[in-house]
């Protein structure tokens, strides 16, 4: 703890700056080109098995908010609008561009390390974690399955 500060400043500094950071990097990301998010990485081998089988993202996934209407020009990915190639396309881009933001959300944790206690670190950590992770997996899971789903319709070179 770098910066020594009020104790009401440390909780005024952690409530409030979780919201703005994720609602800040929401709001530049959906701005962002799509171009920036075309080159999403590969599933690895097991990954769906694991999301699947291990995690079972399918069953809570849905519970997730989807922030993505909140600003105009968002892509919603709460549910499947088209089986079109593009549109496929288009939705696993989208699924990069929130897996990224989410990823993002997560570096900002020292920033609070410079006025927490140790002991407030860890729960900083957790709760990146805790409200991270599961929109992370969530996202892959979906890029997987809309990966699957676009070599079914268009053929695999079509990817």
């Amino acid at each position: 703890m770098p910066i020594e500060l009020p104790v009401a400043w440390i909780v005024v500094l952690n409530c409030a700056g979780w919201p703005l950071i994720q609602v800040g990097l929401a709001w530049i990301f959906t701005r962002l080109p799509e171009t920036c998010f075309r080159r999403a990485p590969r599933a690895f081998p097991g990954e769906l098995w694991m999301l699947r089988q291990v995690l079972q993202v399918k069953r809570w996934k849905d519970r997730l908010p989807d922030a993505a209407g909140w600003f105009g020009g968002g892509f919603a990915k709460r549910s499947l609008q088209s089986r079109e190639p593009g549109y496929l396309r288009r939705f696993a881009t989208e699924t990069w561009r929130g897996e990224l933001c989410h990823w993002c959300a997560i570096a900002f944790v020292p920033v609070f390390f410079l006025w927490n206690p140790p002991w407030a670190d860890a729960l900083i950590l957790a709760y990146a974690l805790a409200a991270n992770l599961p929109c992370i997996l969530a996202q892959r899971y979906n890029r997987i399955r809309l990966h699957e789903l676009l070599a079914r319709v268009s053929g695999p070179a079509d990817q």
